[in-house]
């Protein structure tokens, strides 16, 4: 089972931005703990991360038949990406909305999610440990 996992704007940036929200861990350290998660359960994960939402689009897009699910973090994109949206919405696979920080108890612009509702759970606020959540879901959702 491949499940492809998808960051957004700035996470590039993780190690550097404000740790009260996101953590310490960089990126790097990030997807090593979540392959390292996913190895236990059985899981083969990929990664990819951009700063332009075309691209990501164009991921999501490419997903299709290269991926059983998706776990998706696309940032400040979550609160107004339409074409995000859209793009899940025609990869056609189940996905986990990601978040490290508790969106809901920060700014009122992020409690706002276009991609919440194509999506089969949302967890937030877990810190990295919301990611090893997220392919607990998809391993139950998902057929063997």
């Amino acid at each position: 089972m491949r499940i492809a996992v998808l960051h957004g704007v700035n996470l590039d940036q993780l190690g550097r931005r404000d740790p009260a929200h996101y953590g310490s861990m960089t990126l790097a350290q990030l997807e090593a703990r979540i392959s390292e998660w996913g190895r236990e359960l059985g899981i083969e994960t990929t990664f990819f991360q951009t700063n332009h939402e075309g691209e990501y689009v164009e991921r999501l897009h490419a997903s299709r038949g290269a991926a059983a699910g998706l776990i998706l973090n696309p940032g400040a994109w979550t609160h107004y990406a339409y074409a995000i949206r859209d793009a899940l919405e025609i990869s056609g696979l189940p996905a986990v909305e990601v978040h490290l920080s508790d969106v809901m108890s920060r700014e009122p612009w992020r409690h706002q999610s276009v991609i919440r509702e194509l999506c089969v759970a949302t967890v937030a606020g877990r810190g990295a440990e919301g990611y090893r959540e997220a392919l607990q879901i998809l391993k139950k959702e998902l057929p063997e």
